[in-house]
């Protein structure tokens, strides 16, 4: 986000009068523990969030995604997470609600939230997953990441490294055929980039 974040953390970039972060929490619907992890510019989200009532994590040090995750667990209950990434917005159904209506213990470690191409705005790359019809996901193009998912938490504490990305964790999973995937119904827009910004408030006007 370059000149955007010298002097705020990227959640805290306003979309439609809005900073990020809120569009986020409010994908989260009646979830009840919330950890928020931190490391650029911290004071500033930290006091956003405890409005709000969110416990903040501080890394010191970047963990990449798996092992901020591993880092915040101390401060979590259950044997299952919902994690999410602030840099998206979205327009439609409860974001959390679709994952933990689709959500099957027996038979998954991990759900990711996806939407297809036709639903995904502002996405740079090419795709991530195919979605099959039984729920199994695999690599590929067609649907994109929602950066939501929920996720067990033996997976990611048996890695024994501090910083690791979790496409180490879903690799495992797609080996033991433990991972899934959810399409969400309305549509998201990739705001991990400035022109993000623009095409999420037409999304959130128009679509």
């Amino acid at each position: 986000m370059k000149v955007l974040t010298e002097n705020r953390p990227k959640p805290m970039i306003e979309v439609a009068g809005r900073p990020l972060v809120d569009h986020a929490l409010e994908q989260l619907g009646d979830i009840s523990i919330r950890v928020a992890n931190l490391h650029y510019l911290p004071d500033i989200l930290e006091k956003h969030l405890s409005s709000a009532g969110l416990e903040t994590v501080f890394e010191d040090t970047l963990l990449e995604t798996g092992g901020g995750l591993k880092n915040a667990l101390p401060h979590l209950d259950g044997d299952a997470v919902y994690t999410m990434n602030t840099d998206a917005v979205w327009k439609g159904p409860v974001a959390a609600e679709i994952l933990s209506k689709a959500w099957d213990p027996e038979k998954m470690d991990a759900l990711l939230l996806v939407v297809p191409k036709t639903r995904a705005h502002a996405h740079l790359g090419a795709g991530d997953f195919e979605l099959a019809a039984d729920g199994q996901i695999r690599r590929g193009q067609s649907y994109i990441y929602t950066g939501m998912q929920i996720l067990k938490t033996a997976p990611v504490v048996a890695i024994e490294e501090t910083f690791f990305s979790l496409n180490r964790v879903w690799e495992n999973l797609f080996e033991q055929g433990r991972i899934f995937g959810v399409e969400y119904s309305g549509h998201w827009c990739d705001v991990g980039h400035p022109d993000g910004i623009a095409i999420a408030e037409s999304m959130l006007k128009d679509c």
